[in-house]
């Protein structure tokens, strides 16, 4: 059964479908236990009314993001709703400034995705349960850029994006472990949770409460033993990977 979760978790883009009884984890795709990362329906406001001035900026920046799809902007958006095998170093290898792959950083590599569904999951999930937000695209019935993810997204909560989560918990571990490319890194993370307006998945206000919960689960990871000491391996391993690079630039 636990396998079987985990296989939907990435399936679903690392959104919550598991029901909220639900308190187990699958040790092979979590640091933390359902109940040991800051509680998103207790941290967060309630998502905008449709009166509200922060409801008529989701409607501002919903149109932002659909000016944007027939453009470079909008291709590297769909791209960025894609978490399968490959998508951390899609996303931000350039930005990092080495390859992040199984094969060049196999330490990271474990390190991101045993933390990855903490953020996207885990964090998110009470929030997301207790809302259940209808999605920008629903709510204007118009389609979205990502027409393949439509079905689930229609049944799956949008406050907050665990899909922003993700990316921004990540984004803060990679700066932290590259911190001379933390720039790049920080700002291609702040893109990352962008691409969810732009292609139409999430409200600006899911995406800047999703970073929210990320930021909260990176600090709470920072006090897990097994977090720690994977967080070591791949600080090690990359200095590593810089140590090689630099002689190989030298030569």
């Amino acid at each position: 059964m636990k396998k079987t979760i985990g296989l939907i978790f990435i399936i679903a883009l690392g959104s919550s479908v598991i029901n909220a009884q639900d308190h187990s984890t699958n040790p092979d795709k979590y640091f933390l236990n359902y109940g040991e990362t800051p509680n998103s329906l207790q941290i967060l406001p309630p998502p905008p009314s449709e009166s509200s001035a922060r409801f008529a900026y989701d409607k501002e920046q919903y149109e932002w993001g659909k000016s944007l799809r027939n453009t470079d902007r909008g291709v590297m958006a769909i791209k960025d709703a894609e978490l399968g095998a490959d998508w951390v170093n899609e996303v931000f290898g350039e930005a990092f400034g080495y390859k992040i792959t199984p094969q060049t950083a196999p330490e990271l590599c474990r390190l991101i995705e045993n933390m990855r569904q903490d953020a996207g999951d885990l964090a998110t999930r009470d929030a997301k349960n207790h809302y259940m937000r209808t999605r920008p695209f629903v709510y204007w019935n118009e389609p979205t850029s990502t027409p393949g993810h439509e079905g689930f997204l229609r049944t799956n909560g949008s406050y907050p994006s665990g899909h922003t989560a993700t990316g921004w918990a990540v984004a803060l571990i990679l700066a932290e472990i590259n911190p001379s490319r933390a720039t790049e890194i920080l700002n291609r993370g702040l893109e990352f949770g962008q691409s969810r307006v732009i292609v139409g998945a999430h409200y600006q206000s899911d995406v800047d409460m999703g970073r929210i919960v990320a930021a909260g689960v990176v600090a709470t990871l920072h006090s897990n033993k097994n977090f720690a000491k994977q967080l070591k391996k791949a600080k090690k391993e990359f200095k590593r990977l810089a140590k090689r690079q630099s002689q190989a630039t030298e030569s």
